[in-house]
C-alpha cells in the first residue's frame, strides 16, 4: 500500500493523518473546534461537511438556505435565529423580517437527513408549518417555535396530525392565534413518543386537561410538560399518569387552598415552575422540595417570606428564576441553604421599599454559592465592593449580566470602573457579559478595563456606559473573541467612533447599537464597509408603551443600527421601516 501511495505522488503520512481523522471528526462537536478543523485542508472542510449533524445559524440573513445545504448536506439538526435580541423588548418593528418561508422550503426540497428543526424569534405562516409537516412529518422528531410569530393554531393542526414521531414540540413564549383546541386533541390521539410539551407563556387557553390526560397516558416517556394557566386541581389524573414527568411549569390555582391536599406531584419531579400560585398554596410544593433542582418563581404572587419559606426547604437547588421581589433577604437565604446554586435570574417587578436586590445580597450570595455559573440580576443600588467579592468568590461564572434599575436615589459609589476591572479579571471563564448602568456609571477608564479583560467574552451588552469616542476607541482594542456586541444609550459616541471601532474588534461579525450621536448624512457609518459587511438602518419612532402608573403612554425610541456579515449578499426583503446603506460588497 505504501508504494502504491508513493506512486500516486500522496504521502504516506498526510495519508495516516486523513484516515485518523475520519474516525475521530464524528467525535468532535464543538463548532469552534468543527471550524478549524475545516480550514486545515480542503479534505478535511469535505469531512466536515459531510459529518456535521447539527448547526446553528446565528442570524439568518448571514448565508442562503441553498448555501447551507450545500455546505451541510447530512444536518440532522438545525437551529435558525431570526430578528435581533431587541425584539424581545419591541424595540425593533415587527414587520423588520426573519421570515422562515425559504429556510422551509429548502428543507421541504433537501435536508433529507433532517429530524430536528428550531426557529428563534422569526415569523412563521401556517402555510410553512403545513408545509414542513407534510414534507418531513414523517421523520421530524423536534420542533421549535421558540419566541416565534405569525401563526395559529391551524398550523399546529397540520403538525400534531403529521408529524406523529414528535419527541419534543417546543411554542414558549410564541404568539399564536388562537382558534380552538383541536391541535392538542390530535397530539393526544396520534403520538406515542412525546417527551417535551411546551406551550408556556402563549396566549393558549382552550385547553382539555382530558387532552393532557391522554398524553400522560400514551407517552410513557413524557419528561417534560410546561404549560398555560389550567387549574392544578384539574391536573390529578395527569400528574398521577406522568409517572417519569422530571420538570413542569403552568397551571393555576383559583380554589380554596386546602383542596388542594389531592394534588400529588410525580416523585421524579426535579425543576417546578410556580405560576400563579401564593403562600397559601405553597404547601403542596413542600412534599417534593428537598428534591428540586430548578425553581421558575417569574410569574407567582410569592412575597418575599413566601421565597425564604420555600427556598429554606430545596437545598439541592441549582437553578432560581425569580423577580426583585426576593429582595437581599431572599438571596442571603439561597446562600445559606443551597450549596449547589448555580445559576440565577432576577426579573424586575418590585419597586417596594425592602423588596428591591442589592449588592448586599449579591455579596451574600457570591460568598455562598462558589460554584456559581450564570449571573443575570437587576439590581437597584451596587458598589464596587460587590463586583470584586463576585470577581473574588465566583471562579465557574461564564455568564454576567447586570442592570442596575434608574431610580431616583442617589448611589454613591459610582462610577464602577474599579469592580468591573476586579470582576473581569477574576471570572476569566466569561463568555457572555451585558453591564447596563446608567449615565455616570462606568467612565471611558472602565470601558477600557472592559477591553482589556473581556479575552473570551463572545457576546456584550452595553448600556449608558462611557463618557466619549475616546472611551469607546480604547475599549475596541482589546475583546480579541468578541463577536456581537449590542449597545444601548450610548448617546456620547459618534456614528464615527462606531465605524472604527467595528473595524477595529477583529472577530466581530454583528453589531446592534441603538442611541447615538447621529452624523447629518449618515455617511460617517460607511467608514464601517467591508466586503461582505451589511449596514441597516431604523428610524426613530413613537411607540405606544403601558405604565404602571399613568396607562399607555407614547414613547420615543431612537435610531437603531444593525450590522452584519453575510455570504448572502445585502438581503431583499426590507420593509419600509428600515433603510439600508448602500455601502456593502455583494457576493
Amino acid at each position: 500500500m505504501a508504494d502504491s501511495l508513493v506512486r500516486s505522488g500522496a504521502r504516506p503520512k498526510t495519508c495516516h493523518i486523513d484516515a485518523a481523522m475520519e474516525c475521530v471528526i464524528r467525535y468532535i462537536d464543538d463548532p469552534k473546534d468543527r471550524s478549524a478543523v475545516s480550514l486545515v485542508c480542503r479534505r478535511w472542510h469535505k469531512l466536515d461537511s459531510l459529518t456535521r449533524k447539527h448547526v446553528t445559524v446565528a442570524f439568518c440573513y448571514t448565508t442562503t438556505p441553498e448555501r447551507l445545504r450545500g455546505r451541510f448536506p447530512r444536518l440532522e439538526s438545525l437551529k435558525l435565529k431570526g430578528k435581533p435580541r431587541a425584539a424581545m423588548f419591541n424595540l425593533i418593528p415587527e414587520d423588520w423580517g426573519g421570515h422562515v418561508t425559504p429556510w422551509v422550503r429548502e428543507i421541504s426540497e433537501g435536508f433529507e437527513f433532517l429530524k430536528s428543526v428550531h426557529f428563534r424569534r422569526m415569523i412563521v405562516r401556517d402555510s410553512d408549518l403545513e408545509l414542513l409537516a407534510r414534507s418531513r412529518g414523517h421523520v421530524l422528531e423536534a420542533l421549535k417555535l421558540d419566541k416565534c410569530s405569525g401563526f395559529s393554531t391551524d398550523g399546529l393542526l397540520f403538525v400534531t396530525r403529521f408529524c406523529r414521531n414528535l419527541r419534543v414540540l417546543f411554542l414558549e413564549e410564541s404568539t399564536i392565534v388562537e382558534k380552538d383546541c383541536e391541535w392538542l386533541h390530535e397530539l393526544a390521539l396520534n403520538n406515542t413518543v412525546l417527551e417535551t410539551l411546551n406551550f408556556y407563556l402563549t396566549d393558549i387557553a382552550a385547553v382539555k386537561f382530558q387532552d393532557l390526560e391522554l398524553i400522560a397516558k400514551n407517552c410513557p416517556n413524557l419528561v417534560s410538560v410546561k404549560i398555560t394557566d389550567s387549574e392544578v386541581l384539574d391536573l390529578v389524573n395527569f400528574f398521577c399518569y406522568a409517572s417519569a414527568l422530571e420538570e413542569f411549569s403552568g397551571g393555576s390555582y383559583n380554589c380554596e387552598p386546602d383542596k388542594y391536599n389531592a394534588v400529588v406531584l410525580p416523585e421524579k419531579l426535579h425543576r417546578l415552575g410556580l405560576t400563579y400560585i401564593g403562600g397559601n398554596e405553597l404547601p403542596v410544593v413542600f412534599s417534593c422540595a428537598s428534591g428540586l433542582t430548578k425553581l421558575d418563581l417569574l410569574y407567582s404572587f410569592l412575597d418575599s417570606e413566601d421565597h425564604c419559606m420555600l427556598i429554606e426547604r430545596c437545598p439541592n437547588l441549582e437553578v432560581l428564576e425569580s423577580r426583585n421581589v426576593i429582595g437581599d433577604r431572599g438571596l442571603e437565604v439561597l446562600a445559606r441553604c443551597c450549596k449547589r446554586f448555580k445559576r440565577l435570574r432576577i426579573e424586575r417587578d418590585s419597586d417596594e421599599v425592602g423588596t428591591s436586590v442589592t449588592h448586599k445580597g449579591l455579596i451574600a450570595l457570591s460568598q455562598g454559592c462558589p460554584e456559581l455559573e450564570y449571573l443575570a440580576v437587576y439590581v437597584s443600588d451596587m458598589t464596587n465592593a460587590c463586583l470584586e467579592h463576585i470577581g473574588t468568590h465566583c471562579k465557574n461564572l461564564y455568564d454576567f449580566r447586570l442592570v442596575l434599575l434608574d431610580h431616583r436615589e442617589k448611589i454613591t459609589d459610582l462610577p464602577l470602573d474599579n469592580g468591573v476591572r476586579a470582576l473581569l479579571m477574576g471570572c476569566d471563564k466569561l463568555i457572555r457579559f451585558a453591564l447596563y448602568l446608567r449615565p455616570g456609571g462606568l467612565t471611558d477608564k472602565g470601558l477600557g478595563y472592559i477591553g482589556k479583560y473581556s479575552q473570551n467574552v463572545r457576546w456584550m451588552l452595553l448600556g449608558y456606559l462611557g463618557e466619549s469616542d475616546a472611551g469607546l476607541l480604547e475599549f475596541s482594542k482589546g475583546c480579541p473573541n468578541l463577536q456581537k456586541l449590542e449597545m444601548r444609550g450610548c448617546y456620547h459616541f459618534s456614528e464615527r467612533a462606531l465605524a472604527a471601532a467595528a473595524t477595529q474588534l477583529a472577530s466581530l461579525r454583528y453589531l446592534w447599537v441603538q442611541g447615538c450621536g447621529q452624523s447629518t448624512s449618515r455617511g460617517d457609518l460607511v467608514a464601517m464597509a467591508r466586503p461582505f459587511w451589511n449596514i441597516e438602518l431604523i428610524p426613530s419612532r413613537r411607540v405606544i408603551a403601558n405604565d404602571e402608573s399613568r396607562g399607555p403612554v407614547a414613547v420615543e425610541h431612537p435610531a437603531h443600527i444593525l450590522a452584519y456579515f453575510s455570504l448572502a449578499g445585502q438581503r431583499s426583503d426590507f420593509p419600509d421601516s428600515v433603510v439600508p446603506l448602500d455601502s456593502t460588497t455583494r457576493v
